[in-house]
């Protein structure tokens, strides 16, 4: 399963926008993209887990 790749991905994209709409430099997109990237792939990370323990 790959929901925490996923999660990371759009994660990295979301904060590099958000940093990007406030006005940030290309530095700041980075730590955004970086910061929202581990967020979500850590929720992807729970997602994987609660899926994959109601198949058994």
């Amino acid at each position: 399963m790959i929901f925490p790749l996923f999660g990371f991905v759009i994660g990295a994209v979301v904060g590099a926008l958000r940093a990007k709409g406030r006005g940030g430099k290309p530095l700041d997109m980075l730590q955004w993209g970086a910061a929202f990237g581990i967020f979500f792939a850590i929720i992807g990370l729970f997602v994987l887990i609660i899926v994959d323990r109601s198949l058994y």
